[in-house]
């Protein structure tokens, strides 16, 4: 888009049309009135020209702006769509892995093979997830804090060292990139 100067253009012809008065009325003193006229409808014509301009850049921006939000809401729509394909793509070879298990459970009787291979997919599970930024919190003998735990109940300890402090975990608490997107389910001594 090129950039016009509506000011300069109109202050030109308003000077135009000034330079054609003077030399009207130089030639033609008679006309005095209409040259006052003159250059107050040269001006208003002028703030006319410039309105009109000003309405056009005003529209052009209005519609910028407008394509750009429909822009970024489809770019977030997608987005939102696709945010989970890369978690679920790197869990595709984790799932192989346990059709292959299965499939090992109902073939063989060997329980120490098929506890090994089981424990082979649990470490790949932990593994995909933590390379992702997923990280279990440790939560037993800490202090109990809210801001990461959810207490399930508590429980009398033996000794007071462990009186306000997490006995037990429930469920384990996960960060993603240093933010909790679960809390810990702990029992904390009284």
């Amino acid at each position: 888009m090129q950039d016009k100067e509506p000011i300069n253009t109109a202050s030109d012809k308003m000077e135009e049309k000034l330079v054609e008065n003077e030399a009207t009325n130089e030639s033609n003193p008679s006309t005095e009135q209409a040259t006052e006229e003159a250059p107050v409808l040269s001006e208003l014509d002028a703030l006319k020209l410039e309105l009109v301009d000003q309405k056009d850049k005003y529209l052009r921006l209005m519609a910028d702006f407008e394509n750009f939000r429909r822009r970024t809401a489809k770019e977030r729509i997608e987005l939102i769509q696709t945010a989970s394909k890369e978690v679920i793509v790197s869990f595709l070879d984790v799932l192989d892995d346990c059709d292959r298990a299965e499939k090992q459970l109902n073939s063989s009787d060997d329980i120490a093979l098929q506890k090994e291979g089981i424990q082979l997919v649990f470490n790949k599970v932990r593994s995909t997830l933590n390379a992702k930024g997923v990280v279990a919190m440790v939560s037993v003998n800490e202090t109990f804090d809210v801001d990461k735990h959810e207490a399930i109940t508590e429980v009398p300890v033996p000794n007071d060292k462990m009186k306000g402090k997490i006995v037990d975990e429930i469920a384990k608490g996960y960060l993603l990139n240093d933010k909790i997107i679960r809390f810990a389910k702990v029992v904390v001594g009284k």
